[in-house]
């Protein structure tokens, strides 16, 4: 599959947190990266929920992973709410 670049960085923001500032070249669109963001962060729920309906096994750690993108997504939805 092909993404675009702010779908790219809406993951590295993620990934990388405050050391996110230096792959960030400012080429990506802002509107586009603040609809990329949520997206991404709802799909890191929905990836392992789908994992946990089969037989994975490391259940926590995926349940973590979807617990904890589901408390990071509001927040997101929410700054772009001013």
């Amino acid at each position: 599959m092909f993404f675009d670049a702010e779908w790219e960085h809406a993951f590295l923001r993620i990934r990388f947190g405050g050391h996110y500032r230096w792959l960030d070249s400012g080429g990506p669109d802002g509107q586009r990266l603040a609809f990329c963001a949520p997206a991404m962060r709802l799909s890191l729920v929905a990836g392992p929920l789908r994992l946990l309906d089969g037989d994975f096994p490391d259940r926590d750690a995926m349940t973590g992973i979807a617990e904890h993108n589901l408390r990071q997504a509001p927040a997101l939805l929410a700054a772009d709410d001013r």
